[in-house]
């Protein structure tokens, strides 16, 4: 396809980062190709601020962010109201997200045009609620800094099924995760977790999380959530620091929902999605997760090394114990052809990152 204009998301804090943009601004100029530009970090990217900065841009062909996973996470927020496939450039330090390195931009381009580059869908969450959400303006400057005045205590909402129903549609897009967390340090969330209609548990804790199978590898993970392949269809549930015995982490299909009600003498919690302080909910305040009909795709050079790239990223050593044993190489790829057994399976040859 021909490119006619990129959306492009930039981590203006890094002079790399800043470098890479300049250099697709340059190729974009001297192909005739437009370039938006979009500021996710004023006002804190909220959702109205995406929407409305796409809408004044030229239809996109491609959203390209320059920076870390964080960076992408918030082009991702303006592929998702365009429609449209994500490069991540990878100038981070950890990138589970992002695998092009700045010096193979151009030819990521050139492979999107020409048809040859490889689109690996990944399964976003919303959500709906039992009322709108939102960050009272009290809380604004202790949700920014950590501190600030004694508040008074939360009002209560009933927001039984007979009351509110099905509740409200948020507006939001997650393709890492949903985050319940306690508002107070001196204080845990109490939370009840329905699985479906049916109640699981009720959990106090720091916070639970909501994860995609692309954010088992961030907070869940580092919760004690386990690493899910970003081909499954699923989300999984992972409680952090909870003052119980059951402290496991639970899959369910994609196609289940997960919803987290504030009981009803629990302290406020606060409701982030994808790192970005979204809502303050009260007791009583319920908030539905469930996967959305939308994917995004991520444009990659070639199919990618979801495995190699946790080993390489998160540290993963093999036992010392077992090494005295015996080695073995990194892959295991018979050159013959592919049993007919086998020919349903997802077995991408995987090219070594250099």
């Amino acid at each position: 396809m021909t490119l006619r204009s990129i959306g492009l998301v930039v981590h203006g804090g890094k002079e790399v980062a800043r470098r890479t943009a300049a250099r697709l601004r340059r190729w974009a100029d001297g192909r005739g190709v437009l370039v938006a530009e979009f500021d996710m970090w004023a006002g804190e990217g909220g959702r109205e601020s995406v929407r409305a900065q796409v809408d004044a841009a030229e239809p996109m062909d491609l959203v390209v962010t320059v920076g870390g996973d964080g960076t992408f996470l918030r082009g991702v927020a303006v592929a998702q109201v365009a429609d449209v496939p994500v490069l991540g450039v990878d100038v981070g330090r950890v990138g589970f997200l992002t695998e092009v390195r700045p010096e193979q931009l151009l030819e990521a381009l050139a492979l999107f045009e020409a048809g040859e580059a490889v689109l690996e869908q990944r399964l976003t969450v919303t959500a709906r609620a039992s009322r709108p959400l939102r960050i009272p303006s009290e809380l604004e400057s202790l949700l920014r800094y950590g501190r600030g005045p004694v508040l008074p205590p939360p009002e209560v909402h009933h927001a039984d099924a007979d009351e509110v129903g099905w509740g409200v549609e948020v507006d939001l897009t997650a393709l890492n995760d949903v985050v319940f967390e306690k508002l107070s340090r001196d204080r845990q969330a109490s939370l009840g977790v329905y699985v479906g209609h049916r109640l699981f548990a009720s959990y106090s804790a720091d916070a639970v999380v909501v994860s995609t199978p692309t954010g088992s590898t961030a907070y869940s993970f580092a919760a004690g959530g386990p690493v899910v392949s970003p081909r499954a269809q699923v989300l999984v549930f992972t409680p952090v620091a909870p003052h119980m015995v059951f402290d496991r982490s639970f899959v369910v299909a994609a196609d289940e929902v997960i919803s987290v009600r504030v009981l009803e003498h629990s302290g406020r919690v606060s409701m982030s999605v994808d790192g970005q302080i979204r809502a303050v909910l009260d007791p009583g305040d319920w908030v539905a997760v469930h996967a959305r009909p939308w994917k995004v795709q991520l444009l990659r050079l070639r199919p990618p090394d979801f495995y190699g790239r946790v080993r390489r990223r998160l540290g993963v050593t093999d036992s010392t114990a077992a090494l005295a044993d015996g080695r073995l190489a990194p892959q295991y790829l018979p050159q013959a052809p592919r049993p007919a057994s086998m020919a349903h399976l997802h077995l991408p040859v995987v090219e070594p990152e250099a």
